[in-house]
């Protein structure tokens, strides 16, 4: 079978006119970088340029309904036209892509085997945003989070530090992967969470007595009149001998609910416990569940390995703005961070490490997914990688995630995506596209932290945020 769909190619190559005319076929595999072969994309995504290591003249032949287009490298890169890749990909909904990758060996053209991308009707979400920040511990000079246009490769700031006293700013979040509602916090100078709904600003002072902290890990209910938010006494410290080099780890966490308009905290005795850390909060999609993690307290530092978090859920009662009584145990391995409900109510994706809250230091980190109405949980074998796979966030159709990967060095965080079908299934995920991918990701010095998905620009600019 593969050798008559070798021969098959070959005719149709040798058929068409692309000024190429391939005199050998290799078993060898394609290498390039980044690995976008035998993926799954979305109608809308920007082109998948890629670059080719070699020194060798280079041409990329992309068979696509009976066609053969051809593509030339330079420089190493296959670089394709904007308008000519988004015609192709509405063209080929539902089917697949043919690449072949041809090198010029003594005025030979050797075509590697082929590889392919299959074309999805699932749209993704217009935008990512993301704070890009340099790796490091305690210090910190320019940080800003970030828009990038996922159908093109347009990057504009939200807000840049440089513009408040290079503070840090940091837990972005979106109401609904709506542009028009969002948050964020700002330590140090003009301390706050700002908050922007419907082209307003309030600049919320979340620093209370009787808090252990100032609000984090914030999570939109979907009226958009409540946020959920951890409370943290937060520690941190560096290991002498271990794969992991950093330790994050809470003294004391709390979660609460903020009602907005009437600038009230709710709260329960389970969610504010003396003797357990609850964090990392997450609403339900139909507001009606608050999904949070929590372990029993332990002596810290010294009992750091010892903690892990199981996923919980309680009630919430939007309407008369309370909890239930009774907390439910969904998950309850090793230590679960960053939950997240698909915006369907089906699947609630999460992070598994060994111990602790803080997974993106964990080089075993992995996401699993649960499906809410049997209450399976899997790992996402086919997502994850011996490094870390830590934030993660959803589509606002469900079927798209985008996580944070430090797969390809273990040093820099790195979005990837990838497709979930009904059924639970994940594709090969594949990394944010660049112009030019491999010039761009040798000479970015920045992590990218948080990834969100959202449904369309965010038009408020660094200049227009003020305390």
């Amino acid at each position: 079978m593969k050798n008559f769909f070798a021969l098959a190619l070959l005719s149709l190559l040798a058929a068409c006119n692309n000024h190429i005319s391939v005199t050998q076929w290799s078993k060898q595999e394609a290498y390039i970088f980044p690995d976008y072969k035998d993926i799954t994309v979305p109608v809308n995504i920007a082109p998948l340029n890629f670059s080719v290591l070699t020194e060798n003249d280079v041409a990329l032949l992309l068979v696509a309904q009976g066609d053969t287009l051809s593509f030339f490298a330079h420089n190493g890169n296959i670089n394709f036209p904007e308008s000519q890749w988004h015609s192709l990909l509405q063209q080929n909904v539902g089917k697949s892509l043919t690449f072949i990758l041809c090198e010029n060996l003594g005025g030979e053209w050797l075509a590697k085997k082929p590889f392919s991308m299959f074309v999805s009707e699932d749209r993704i979400d217009s935008y990512l945003a993301y704070r890009l920040i340099p790796p490091g511990y305690e210090l910190w000079d320019e940080m800003g989070i970030y828009q990038r246009n996922l159908e093109s490769f347009d990057e504009v700031p939200i807000y840049k530090n440089r513009y408040g006293q290079r503070s840090c700013v940091n837990c972005h979040s979106f109401c609904m992967q709506s542009p028009d509602t969002l948050l964020f916090h700002i330590r140090a100078r003009h301390a706050g969470t700002y908050l922007f709904r419907n082209g307003h600003q309030k600049c919320l002072n979340t620093k209370r007595p009787g808090q252990l902290s100032a609000f984090v890990y914030p999570s939109w209910h979907p009226s958009g009149k409540f946020c959920a938010f951890s409370t943290n006494e937060t520690r941190q410290m560096f290991h002498q001998n271990d794969k992991n080099r950093i330790e994050v780890f809470d003294k004391a966490s709390d979660v609460l609910v903020y009602d907005i308009d009437n600038d009230r905290v709710l709260t329960c005795p389970q969610l504010k416990d003396p003797n357990t850390f609850t964090t990392f909060p997450t609403f339900s999609p139909t507001g009606t569940t608050l999904f949070f993690c929590s372990a029993k307290v332990d002596t810290m530092p010294d009992n750091f390995k010892k903690v892990q978090y199981k996923l919980c859920s309680i009630p919430f009662d939007p309407i008369h703005q309370r909890f239930g009584d009774q907390v439910d145990t969904l998950f309850n391995e090793r230590s679960v961070t960053f939950p997240r409900v698909s915006p369907d109510g089906n699947y609630i994706a999460f992070t598994v490490c060994d111990y602790g809250q803080f997974s993106i230091w964990h080089q075993e980190a992995d996401i699993y997914l649960m499906n809410l109405t049997t209450r399976e949980a899997r790992p996402a074998s086919e997502i994850n990688s011996p490094s870390v796979e830590s934030y993660h966030s959803w589509s606002s159709n469900s079927r798209w995630m985008v996580f944070s990967s430090r797969r390809d060095d273990a040093l820099y965080t790195r979005p990837y995506f990838t497709h979930i079908d009904t059924l639970g299934n994940t594709s090969k995920p594949f990394m944010l596209p660049q112009q030019n991918p491999r010039d761009f990701y040798l000479s970015q010095m920045c992590s990218y932290n948080i990834p969100e998905l959202v449904k369309g620009k965010v038009h408020i600019t660094s200049r227009q945020v003020h305390p």
